[in-house]
């Protein structure tokens, strides 16, 4: 009975959506719609650790070439997408690249009397995807940078992820954005290859939808084989108070569960490991301000698992698939974990300096389950300066400027959840448009 209302509620929001312009029909060409740029990406993070643990800190200099050609005309449109990436260190030496955390460049094998490796010089590494095209549904075979709430690649290091595999994107309906992919191979931000995060396989299937031009809601779930399955729900509404005056609110939860297959080859504690995560945030924007406050709240026998690579132990499914109101240096997603966050925002274009913005937030958790060490709790202040470029030979370059200070007490550090911190990243961009 639930099967048929659900199907029964699909058929009527379908017939009573406009269907969308076909865009096959509109198409100009191969060559005529093709479109390339470069992103020019300096980066640079530095993470200050206490209590013993070595500091992490690496600088790069990063190339992000892109190329999409148009689709050919016809019924079923053929194109190419295409990836070249280049990065080069600048700086991140022995004793100073060890963690997953910062992740620029691989670390060599050879190591020195301390035990400290050298990371790599220079990587470089591309790859490329077909893509056909039926009225505005669009199947694209190859090597590709999904962004879904159940699987998005990391782009927030010095190089991105990338997947290989099929992905299906369907704009048939307005308003409506249908996805289905299975992808078997994942390439980690600071290695070359094409598999070198050990992937085995994940499915994707999801959408999202746009009851109104204030709501919209998005369903999604994952089942990364012998790893975990993995549900998401998201709702955004915004709420017009005046011409200059909004309230956003916006909720986003995860439920998740780990394979017994993924226990056993870690060496899990054997029995259930699902977890419960959801946030939701409140944005009052008004002129060039906003403020925020956010509550977020974690359940089940395990925090909430994400990111990582397979070969390490880790999910697989991309280290940037948390799409949730508190997750900044720390993501505040530990077991039984409870956090808030009060945010503000200011775009000093209102003041004279456009391009100009500036977010500072301050979170802090507590209630977190460290199995014997007492309550854990942390908290963080976030700070980020941004600053693009409005005109000029160097329109649109951009510089961010992201401080964050984490500290946590004895039953978080002894449980080895968290550490206390102090972390700096310097980014500037400068994107190209070829043609």
């Amino acid at each position: 009975m639930l099967k048929t209302r659900i199907s029964l509620v699909a058929l009527a929001m379908i017939a009573a959506t406009q269907a969308q312009a076909n865009d096959q029909a509109d198409s100009k060409g191969f060559i005529e719609d093709s479109h390339a740029n470069v992103l020019l990406r300096n980066a640079f993070i530095n993470r200050d650790k206490k209590h013993g643990v070595n500091d992490q800190s690496q600088w790069g200099q990063g190339v992000i070439a892109n190329f999409s050609s148009g689709f050919t005309q016809g019924t079923v449109g053929v194109g190419v997408d295409a990836f070249g990436l280049y990065a080069v260190r600048l700086d991140g030496g022995k004793g100073r690249n060890g963690g997953g955390g910062i992740d620029f460049f691989k670390r060599e094998n050879t190591t020195d009397a301390r035990g400290r490796s050298d990371a790599a010089d220079q990587l470089a590494r591309g790859g490329a995807a077909v893509k056909f095209r039926i009225s505005n549904t669009v199947l694209k075979y190859g090597d590709q940078m999904p962004a879904l709430p159940v699987l998005q690649y990391d782009d927030t290091r010095l190089l991105p992820e990338s997947y290989t595999g099929t992905l299906l994107t369907s704009k048939e309906i307005q308003g409506l954005e249908l996805n289905a992919g299975r992808f078997t191979r994942e390439v980690q931000k600071s290695a070359e290859g094409h598999d070198s995060g050990r992937l085995k396989a994940i499915n994707v299937i999801g959408g999202s939808y746009k009851f109104t031009d204030n709501f919209t809601a998005s369903l999604y779930t994952a089942d990364n084989e012998d790893v975990m399955k993995k549900h998401y729900l998201g709702l955004n509404y915004v709420y017009p108070i005046a011409a200059d005056q909004s309230l956003t609110l916006d909720f986003n939860g995860y439920k998740s569960k780990l394979d017994n297959k993924f226990i056993r080859t870690w060496d899990l504690p054997e029995g259930d490991r699902d977890n419960t995560i959801w946030s939701l945030a409140a944005t009052y924007a008004f002129g060039p301000h906003s403020v925020t406050i956010a509550h977020q709240r974690s359940t089940g026998d395990t925090g909430y698992n994400y990111g990582g690579y397979q070969r390490n132990g880790g999910i697989g499914d991309g280290g940037s698939t948390i799409y949730l109101a508190n997750s900044y240096w720390s993501d505040f997603n530990a077991e039984d974990e409870r956090s808030w966050q009060i945010g503000y925002g200011l775009d000093f274009g209102a003041f004279g300096v456009p391009g100009l913005t500036y977010k500072i937030a301050y979170v802090a958790g507590d209630n977190i389950n460290t199995h014997g060490f007492g309550e854990g709790k942390e908290r963080e202040i976030f700070n980020q300066l941004r600053y693009v470029v409005q005109d000029g030979p160097a329109k649109d370059l951009s510089v961010k400027l992201r401080g964050s200070w984490l500290r946590t007490n004895n039953a978080v550090q002894q449980n080895g959840y968290n550490d206390d911190g102090n972390e700096v990243r310097v980014f500037v961009e400068y994107p190209i448009s070829i043609f």
